[in-house]
């Protein structure tokens, strides 16, 4: 293990890795930006803005401190239900004499993909996600040359914290190792990667306690996404994805929730497939959209997107059970940069490594695009008249910075999401209109804090 925690041959991963290629399946949402909803928050990672399109602070503002939170990276799949799913399936259609043309490829390309992924680990970070996590890095110094001079003059500390599961602990540890890369004098300055849950895995520590009983227990909640599944477009849908892979009688011989859960496991496949496109056989990607069409794709794509809607994001309008415990990490943001301008904290820089699960309450709870629109037991989410899309609020990689200004004692906030300048929420004034910078005061008044 190197300074960081990192195996010799996971600090080479972070530190030699080699540009990403052309992959057919990261092409396929990237070029088609609606269509990249049907990946919901297996979506892979790009930044949101060109380095070179970034607003300047006003003059004389120079750069004091620097926060994010992340999402970890790609990675594989959680665990292989999916694909031992839909493989029993394929078993017996075989058998059968039941595989359609494109059924026959199927098969043997899921049991590819299942085997790549037990080599990577189940749900750990895939080559693809260490990379993204590794640019992130590079790109937030590359933005703030000046600042980390500064830190590293200065002898700052850099603190790096994670939830404590592997994915995040192997993502804060890349992502230390690559901003050390950038300049090797910052290396001493890197605290070794920390647990705190209460922080970053607060769904399931004591804070969510009253989150995990509305998930358990909730009957409206429960009404609600049963009714969303069980429409006659989703069970058409599910028809569809089958029949391109089994035969018109083997898929009319499997019963209506059984022809559901399959086409799910396929869309799962999916939509995890260019997360895993490091590890395809030509390093270029599996080709998983050729056994789903793109309407079918969409469809499940919805219908995953209502259930991260409802169970994490802005949820119901009258209640804010789904996001509220998210308190705890923007109170941290805040706190840190109230530590700098009080002259109390020794940090130049906090970096925080989490999961979709933190970081879409917090989107919620922050107000940030596309999460401020809760809805109504009369009138569910669609994507007909909600903004929220899994894919752009906590798609892999996700996340938020803080980037803070001083000048004569005058603090100043600028926030990336998903490294794209990003206005706060609507009752927070700018310095000027159109202005991405914030007093730090006008902030503390808007949420709350004054």
């Amino acid at each position: 293990m190197n300074r960081l925690g990192l195996t010799p041959a996971l600090a080479l991963g972070a530190l030699v890795l080699t540009a990403l290629p052309a992959h057919a399946d990261a092409a396929a949402p990237g070029a088609h930006l609606a269509h990249r909803d049907s990946y919901g928050t297996k979506a892979t990672y790009a930044p949101g803005q060109s380095a070179h399109s970034y607003g300047r602070p006003p003059a004389g503002f120079t750069p004091v401190f620097t926060e994010n939170v992340s999402r970890h990276g790609s990675r594989s799949a959680t665990d292989s239900e999916d694909g031992d799913l839909i493989l029993a399936l394929w078993d017996k259609a075989q058998t059968a004499g039941e595989l359609t043309g494109k059924g026959e490829e199927f098969g043997p390309k899921v049991r590819a993909l299942q085997a790549a992924m037990a080599k990577v680990g189940y749900g750990d970070l895939s080559g693809r996600g260490k990379e993204e996590i590794h640019d992130t890095a590079v790109r937030m110094a590359e933005r703030l040359p000046s600042l980390f001079s500064k830190i590293a003059a200065g002898g700052e500390k850099i603190d790096v914290v994670s939830s404590g599961q592997g994915r995040a602990v192997d993502s804060a540890n890349i992502y230390a190792c690559a901003l050390a890369d950038t300049d090797p004098s910052l290396t001493s300055l890197i605290g070794a990667t920390r647990t705190d849950k209460d922080l970053l895995y607060f769904h399931k520590a004591d804070g969510g306690a009253a989150y995990r009983d509305y998930i358990a227990n909730d009957q409206r909640l429960a009404s609600t996404l049963e009714s969303i599944t069980d429409q006659p477009k989703t069970h058409k849908a599910a028809r569809s994805v089958l029949r391109r892979l089994f035969k018109a009688d083997f898929v009319a011989g499997l019963g209506d929730s059984d022809q559901v859960a399959a086409a799910t496991a396929v869309h799962n496949l999916y939509a995890i497939a260019p997360a895993m496109s490091q590890e395809s056989p030509d390093g270029r990607g599996w080709g998983m959209e050729r056994y789903i069409s793109r309407s079918d794709a969409d469809w499940f794509g919805y219908l995953s997107d209502a259930e991260d809607f409802y169970e994490k994001g802005p949820g119901f309008a009258d209640s804010d059970i789904t996001y509220k415990m998210a308190d705890v990490l923007l109170d941290d943001f805040f706190r840190q940069v109230e530590a700098k301008k009080a002259g109390t904290g020794t940090l130049g820089a906090e970096l925080r490594f989490t999961h979709a699960e933190e970081i879409i309450p917090l989107a919620a709870l922050m107000g940030l695009p596309g999460s401020t629109q809760g809805v109504t037991e009369a009138k569910p989410y669609t994507y007909a008249d909600n903004p929220w899309r899994g894919a752009s609020v906590a798609p892999l990689g996700s996340n938020i910075q803080w980037d803070v200004y001083e000048k004569n004692g005058r603090y100043l906030v600028r926030m990336l999401y998903n490294e794209k300048e990003t206005a706060f929420k609507a009752n927070c004034e700018p310095i000027a209109k159109g202005s991405k910078f914030y007093d730090l005061d006008e902030l503390e008044r808007c949420f709350g804090r004054a």
